[in-house]
């Protein structure tokens, strides 16, 4: 939906060629790759290798959140610290308020709001091709022994956003972000 978003597209129904009109175009290659139906995050990545050119980092993100996120300035903090595997991580999001006591009186009232105890995996990356070396397969959780071992070598460093962060795991997440994007409120809507 990129080019038909951002350009006016004509397409030739008996060819299928598309031809955009009056666009300057970002050099990108788009790879639609079938990773399989049951590959696990891992073994999809391995499967891209392939396709990955030359030595260049490559980004990736499970695709189940929207976020804020500085693309830019995240892969200026990969290229800095020249190891393996860059997370961006976010504060955990309170799934419920909290409360203080001052013995039966209640000292502090949150509602909702994003936990302050700990960073979470935010699920956007950004890895050297060498990182899909921790990979041994089809079966392979990225989120498991992958990134619990480039953690323990030293190779994994986490970015830290501080912006708007959600996941869309459940349909009540899907219902607010939906009612964010068709209210014009949507915070990860950073593109003109």
């Amino acid at each position: 939906n990129f080019y038909a978003f951002h350009n006016d597209v004509s397409i030739d129904l008996a060819t299928g060629r598309a031809t955009i009109h009056d666009g300057k175009q970002p050099h990108w290659t788009v790879h639609l790759v079938d990773t399989g139906l049951h590959t696990q995050t891992g073994g999809r990545l391995k499967r891209l290798r392939p396709w990955l050119q030359d030595d260049e980092p490559f980004l990736f993100t499970y695709g189940d959140g929207v976020a804020d996120l500085d693309v830019s300035a995240l892969i200026a903090f990969h290229q800095s610290h020249r190891k393996l595997a860059s997370v961006t991580t976010v504060r955990a999001p309170a799934r419920f308020g909290r409360l203080t006591f001052a013995g039966e009186q209640i000292a502090e009232f949150y509602e909702k709001q994003p936990t302050h105890e700990g960073w979470i995996n935010g699920g956007f990356f950004i890895l050297n091709q060498k990182a899909i070396d921790y990979i041994d397969g089809d079966d392979t959780a990225w989120e498991r022994e992958p990134v619990e071992r480039l953690a323990k070598d030293g190779q994994l460093m986490g970015f830290r956003h501080d912006g708007f962060w959600s996941c869309m795991d459940t349909l009540k997440e899907k219902n607010l972000l939906e009612e964010l994007w068709a209210s014009g409120r949507a915070p990860w809507k950073i593109w003109a």
